[in-house]
């Protein structure tokens, strides 16, 4: 029911009753004191035939109703502070309410020979605060049925999760009238819940009776932001037998504080069949050194550069420079973290990491005091076929980078690593080794800290294994996976993201921070998965393994050794290296076509000169 399907007269003392709440409240308080004294009154037989008693019982509720007011005044009880009930709405009521009694009491006490029996002003101002918290009750429980949509025209969802997620989701959407959305129950597997009821919707069973449950609504609503991977395929399969479409709530760390409502729901994505282990960040930590500062990301417009971009943004730096050498991949972040594409500031940057002097130009105008180094060229089979571009970028980039860094002293600089790094076969492996070791080398020459961050395959980046299989399952297959043994760690982006943040604020000098991810996963099962999310026939091609790529990736590199820290999810290791400052300009120099054996035979050589530190 909404104001407009009321009659003429109902919907205009709606309309007069809601625009001036606060003093039809007050109205409605002073008429509860003076009818509520006036009826304990009545009820004492003497109080009828003693005028004396009348008159002053009559200075007793006028005293009542102006220390009411006066103390309601003072304590905000009627500024509009409380649009839904609250404790503190309480406690504020209770405590106006024993502020006119007191006077009151004392008053009938104190001043008049011939006094109002006791009971009449107990019992009258009992009475009165029974009016009031009823009076609040009424006109809440009238908000929430003209704020009500109507199931008609509009998407019926079922919730599952009866707990706060739960909670937050059906309350926005009973309190937004425009909504598309309405829900028509709850389901949740916590026998306690069973007979529960939020905002008037009733837990109508667990997963177990969802199928008999379909018909009742449209979609599927996923409330809990900790669902796992397997609940949340188990939810999945029978959403879809029942004939439903599903939509999940982001986790409480994607939230950041966020009202859970549905319209911060999404479609189900691969990441959340694999598994939503939430990963906790210190946020104090990370606030402390990145709030207020100027802070600078390379690689901006990238899959992990963009996400590092929004999360950051959320402390609140000075500024973000954001750079990127791709003009379509800076829109596209803009448009992410400000909701236009105009490409008008000043803090959006176009510049390749390859050319020193505009990379020193970028730094000596934003002066950045933290760097987060994600731009880098990261397709194995390409880089083995072009490995000069490997070596531009990942190393010379990087060194240009951390050069500039250095020239104006900034204090925190975070490389961007991967597993291909650790003990590397490739010329990705080795160029993104020799990055990590550059930035031990300058760091330890400078009074920030320098460090890298090294993590496996983050799962839906551009360019990454999944959105491949997906193009390949959209064209109705087959999906080509390299061998049926090989595996690989994944890290969904938010996650990694924020072990990134979280790593800057933990890691130091000398250190390269080791994301924990897991166990390692096989690409076939990835896959499988994939396609039954898609609910495809395709089928599974195994192409052989491409040169120079590993079975099974590792995450500590030779003559490392790696030990917790503060954070569980965060190992530290030692990251010795014996590179030598000429060693790039040395590979530099080297013909294409042997440069990627030099590279090799590099790497080779610092394992062993490690192995013996």
């Amino acid at each position: 029911m909404t104001i407009d399907n009321l009659p003429s007269p109902a919907r205009s003392l709606a309309f007069w009753l809601r625009s001036g709440y606060p003093g039809t409240l007050a109205a409605s308080d002073v008429f509860g004191l003076v009818a509520a004294l006036a009826v304990a009154g009545l009820l004492r037989n003497e109080v009828r035939t003693v005028e004396v008693q009348w008159s002053n019982l009559i200075w007793v509720t006028v005293i009542a109703v102006v220390a009411y007011l006066g103390a309601a005044h003072v304590l905000y009880l009627y500024r509009n502070r409380y649009r839904v009930a609250t404790f503190e709405e309480l406690s504020t009521m209770a405590l106006c309410w024993a502020i006119a009694l007191i006077p009151a009491v004392i008053t009938n006490a104190v001043f008049f020979t011939q006094r109002v029996p006791s009971s009449i002003v107990v019992a009258g101002m009992t009475l009165a605060g029974a009016w009031m918290v009823t009076s609040r009750v009424i006109w809440r429980l009238l908000r929430r049925a003209e704020a009500r949509p109507d199931a008609a025209g509009r998407i019926r969802v079922l919730v599952f999760g009866a707990g706060d997620g739960g909670t937050q989701v059906i309350k926005s959407m009973h309190s937004d009238t425009s909504s598309r959305y309405v829900p028509v129950g709850l389901i949740d597997d916590d026998p306690r819940k069973r007979n529960r009821s939020i905002e008037g919707v009733r837990v109508l069973g667990s997963t177990n009776t969802l199928a008999s449950l379909g018909w009742r609504a449209d979609l599927l609503l996923i409330a809990v932001p900790s669902a796992g991977g397997d609940l949340v395929s188990r939810l999945s399969a029978k959403a879809d037998a029942a004939g439903l479409d599903v939509l999940i709530l982001p986790t409480t760390t994607e939230l950041f504080g966020m009202m859970a409502s549905i319209e911060e729901a999404r479609p189900l994505e691969i990441t959340d069949l694999l598994g939503r282990d939430e990963v906790e960040i210190d946020g104090k930590s990370v606030s402390d050194y990145l709030t207020g500062k100027v802070v600078l990301v390379t690689g901006a417009g990238g899959s992990i550069g963009s996400e590092l971009c929004r999360q950051i943004l959320k402390f609140e730096p000075e500024r973000l420079v954001m750079v990127d050498r791709d003009e379509t991949a800076l829109q596209g972040v803009q448009l992410s973290v400000t909701g236009h594409g105009l490409l008008d500031d000043e803090n959006l940057v176009l510049a390749n990491i390859r050319d020193r002097d505009r990379v020193f130009e970028v730094f000596e105008q934003h002066r950045p005091s933290i760097v987060f180094h994600a731009a880098a060229l990261k397709h194995l089979p390409l880089l083995e076929s072009h490995p000069r571009e490997g070596l531009l970028t990942n190393v010379f980039g990087t060194r240009n980078v951390l050069e500039a860094a250095k020239s104006v002293g900034v204090t925190h600089f975070v490389n961007i690593s991967t597993d291909k790094a650790a003990n590397p076969t490739s010329v990705l492996g080795t160029t993104k080794r020799i990055a990590e070791s550059l930035t031990l080398m300058i760091g330890q020459e400078s009074p920030g800290e320098y460090m890298s961050v090294r993590f496996g395959n983050v799962i839906g980046s551009r360019g990454s294994v999944l959105p491949a299989f997906e193009q390949q399952i959209a064209s109705g297959g087959p999906v080509t996976v390299t061998h049926p043994e090989v595996t690989r760690y994944f890290m969904s982006i938010p996650e990694a993201s924020r072990l990134v943040l979280q790593a800057g604020a933990i890691g130091q000098t000398g250190e390269t921070l080791v994301l924990d991810m897991g166990e390692p996963m096989k690409i076939v099962n990835l896959a499988e998965k994939l396609i039954q999310h898609h609910n495809s026939n395709a089928k599974i091609v195994f192409t052989g393994l491409r040169p120079n790529e590993k079975l099974h990736e590792v995450l500590g590199h030779d003559g490392e050794s790696m030990t917790k820290g503060v954070h569980s999810r965060i190992w530290h290791a030692d990251a010795a290296s014996q590179l030598h400052a000429d060693d790039p300009h040395r590979l530099l120099e080297t013909s294409p076509a042997d440069l990627p054996q030099e590279l090799m035979a590099w790497c080779a050589g610092e394992a062993q000169a490690n192995s013996v530190i």
